[in-house]
């Protein structure tokens, strides 16, 4: 995963906690708890948990618990990447 991709989780996660920043902070890490464990992809939620495990840099205090707060995602539930698949070129055979 690049680097971009985790700055951009990041910046996503500490952009929902600075929206419920004014509710306090105890309300503020239970409101990003639920947006995350309500609107992520899994996927996401795996690397914001990766993110974490190796320090969590970037993230704002009331983000980082609301994240650590969550259920760990089972990660055996995460589809892999789809093969694109293989376009006939110039040399495909049609019968």
């Amino acid at each position: 995963m690049s680097a971009n991709t985790m700055e951009r989780l990041v910046y996503m996660a500490n952009q929902i906690g600075k929206f419920f920043e004014p509710q306090g902070y105890e309300k503020a890490v239970k409101g990003v708890a639920k947006h995350i464990k309500d609107f992520w992809d899994p996927r996401m939620r795996a690397r914001i948990e990766d993110h974490i495990a190796a320090g969590g840099e970037g993230l704002a205090p009331h983000v980082l618990e609301a994240l650590k707060s969550l259920p760990p995602v089972s990660r055996d539930s995460i589809p892999l990447p789809r093969p694109t698949q293989d376009i006939p070129g110039p040399t495909a055979h049609h019968h």
